[in-house]
């Protein structure tokens, strides 16, 4: 879908997507189950030159965070360092965009990786590798935690184990992350969202985010319930926004796992479309943490699923149509910037 962009001056620093190349496992995929199966259809190949095209489509993106996925690891050595090879990709992704061959984009200019923090303490090594491959640009870990008893709610991300926020050798592990600056994303659905609170609690000193709102959801065991279990996610994330070392990632809800009606590869919503079904989550994230603690997301290429990168960020323009320049600055990078330090940016 074609929009005029709405405040194309205005700076934005995507602070989470993701870049793979997966083209030669879609012919494997089963027929579609799952929209994951069909962000992997629409998106099989998203690196730098198709994140340019979409950063590069309207809106003044002058900067971006990469978020792990899984992409690139290294086919040998220990497994524990197996992720380290994402960071090593990255980077060299990274100081392609910082010659500025590619346009103004500063693309990767944190980038968040992997380490099992089943590891414990033997996460430690890891992180320490993360570091030193990250050319000065490594910022944190994302161990996704997301898990639902009914594996119809996640379809294929739904592969990690119960109660990780909870799990002590996790807890181990996320207690090596303040000495050396790092920070946690954390996703998880919305049923889980207690055990991030306890979580955070227990590290203070640990800088988390929380990716995509938190993720309500509405399909599988919870379809039809989205707006009964509205009251309940808002008032985690109230508890969660109590907590000073926890910031908010708002975006993640042109997943499918949400359910809203009228979304998905078959269509594509308009702008407005968008922002009114995504407001209450939005404004409410905005209203708990404030603006300094919020930072706007695209998660793409996987919210291609439901929105088009341009079209996405006019929503998210709409939603803060009424907030003040200072707040649409932090909004919008300030607090991107300020959490993954990336000096110079804004």
């Amino acid at each position: 879908m074609s929009e005029i962009i709405i405040e194309p001056e205005l700076p934005i620093i995507d602070p989470h997507h993701h870049l793979w190349d997966w083209r030669s496992r879609v012919a494997l995929l089963p027929p579609e189950t799952h929209g994951f199966d069909a962000v992997l259809r629409q998106s099989p190949r998203y690196l730098l030159d198709e994140l340019v095209a979409d950063t590069g489509s309207g809106h003044n993106v002058i900067g971006t965070v990469y978020v792990q996925c899984g992409a690139f690891y290294r086919a040998d050595g220990p497994e524990a360092m197996k992720p380290v090879g994402e960071t090593e990709f990255v980077n060299g992704v990274a100081a392609m965009a910082a010659s500025g061959v590619y346009g103004q984009v500063r693309a990767c200019a944190g980038i968040v990786g992997h380490a099992d923090l089943g590891l414990g303490d033997g996460v430690a090594q890891v992180l320490d590798a993360h570091i030193a491959a990250g050319g000065g640009r490594f910022r944190g870990i994302r161990h996704m935690m997301a898990h639902d008893a009914d594996p119809a709610v996640l379809g294929p991300l739904g592969h990690a184990a119960a109660g990780l926020t909870g799990d002590p050798a996790v807890r181990q592990a996320v207690a090596h992350f303040a000495a050396r600056g790092l920070s946690l994303d954390v996703w998880v659905i919305e049923p889980q969202l207690p055990g991030v609170v306890d979580l955070a609690r227990a590290f203070p000193d640990t800088a988390m985010v929380i990716d995509h709102v938190g993720t309500p959801v509405g399909i599988g065991a919870y379809a039809g319930r989205l707006e009964e279990r509205f009251a309940g996610w808002a008032a985690n994330i109230r508890a969660l926004a109590a907590c000073p070392n926890v910031s908010m990632k708002l975006g993640g809800l042109a997943m499918p796992f949400a359910g809203f009606e009228g979304m998905g590869p078959g269509t594509r919503p308009s702008s407005d479309v968008l922002a009114n079904a995504w407001r209450p989550y939005i404004e409410t994230c905005i209203e708990a943490f404030g603006a300094e603690r919020c930072m706007f997301e695209s998660n793409f290429p996987v919210d291609r699923w439901g929105a088009d990168y341009p079209v996405l960020w006019n929503a998210f323009k709409r939603i803060a149509a009424g907030a003040s320049a200072d707040e649409k600055a932090a909004l919008f990078a300030g607090t991107a910037a300020r959490f993954y330090r990336l000096e110079g940016l804004a």
